[in-house]
C-alpha cells in the first residue's frame, strides 16, 4: 500500500516554480528542486513524473495565474474598455518595471528556451497567447463600439500588435532599457490606438 503525500502540492509546484521562473528549465538540476521544495527525488519523481512532469504543472499554475490577472485587468465593467486597454498596456509595464531581477515572464521564458524543441510547451504557451489575445480583441471591440478606437482598424491585427508590443518591452527591459524609455513608449501606444 502506498504511503499518503505528507506534503502540500500547490506549494511544492509554487516553488518548482519561482526556481524554474529564475533559472530557466535546463539551468534547474533535480538537485535544486528538491532544495527548493523541501522534498527528496522519490517523493518528486512519484508525484510529477521527472523534472519535466513538474515544470510543465508550474508553467500550468503560472499561465493560469496571469491569464486571470489579463481577464480580471481587460473585463473590469467598472471603466471603459479604452480605459481597460490603456490601464493593462500600463500595468505590464509597471510589472516589467518592478521586476529588478529581469526575470521576465516564464511563459516567455519557456518559449524561448523549449517551444521549439518541445511539444507540450510549445502548446501550452500558443494556447495561453490565443487567450491573451483574444481578451485583447474583445476589448477592442467593445471600444470601437465606443467610438475610442476607430471602427475600421483590425481588432485582431492591432491586439496582435499589441501583444507584440508588450512580450517587446519586456526583451527591451532585460537588455537595460530605461525605465522612462519604456513608459514613453507605452505612452505613445495608448495615442497611436486612440481615434482621437
Amino acid at each position: 500500500m502506498a504511503r499518503p503525500r505528507k506534503f502540500d502540492e500547490d506549494d511544492v509546484v509554487a516553488a518548482a516554480r519561482e526556481t524554474f521562473w529564475t533559472r530557466g528549465y535546463t539551468a534547474t538540476s533535480v538537485d535544486d528542486l528538491t532544495e527548493a521544495t523541501g522534498l527528496g527525488k522519490g517523493s518528486l519523481y512519484g508525484a510529477f513524473g521527472d523534472k519535466h512532469g513538474l515544470y510543465v504543472r508550474a508553467l500550468d499554475d503560472y499561465i493560469t495565474s496571469a491569464l486571470r490577472g489579463v481577464q480580471a485587468e481587460l473585463r473590469d465593467p467598472d471603466v471603459s474598455a479604452f480605459e481597460r486597454l490603456t490601464r493593462h498596456i500600463r500595468g505590464q509595464l509597471k510589472a516589467i518595471n518592478a521586476d529588478k531581477n529581469r526575470r521576465g515572464c516564464m511563459m516567455a521564458k519557456g518559449a524561448a528556451e523549449l517551444a521549439a524543441v518541445d511539444d507540450v510547451v510549445e502548446k501550452k504557451v500558443e494556447r495561453a497567447y490565443t487567450i491573451w489575445r483574444n481578451e485583447l480583441v474583445a476589448c477592442i471591440k467593445e471600444a470601437q463600439r465606443d467610438g475610442a478606437i476607430a471602427a475600421e482598424r483590425n481588432p485582431q491585427a492591432l491586439a496582435t500588435a499589441l501583444l507584440a508590443f508588450m512580450r517587446g518591452q519586456e526583451a527591451l527591459h532585460k537588455g537595460g532599457a530605461k525605465p522612462t524609455q519604456l513608459k514613453a513608449a507605452a505612452e505613445e501606444m495608448i495615442a497611436l490606438i486612440s481615434a482621437a
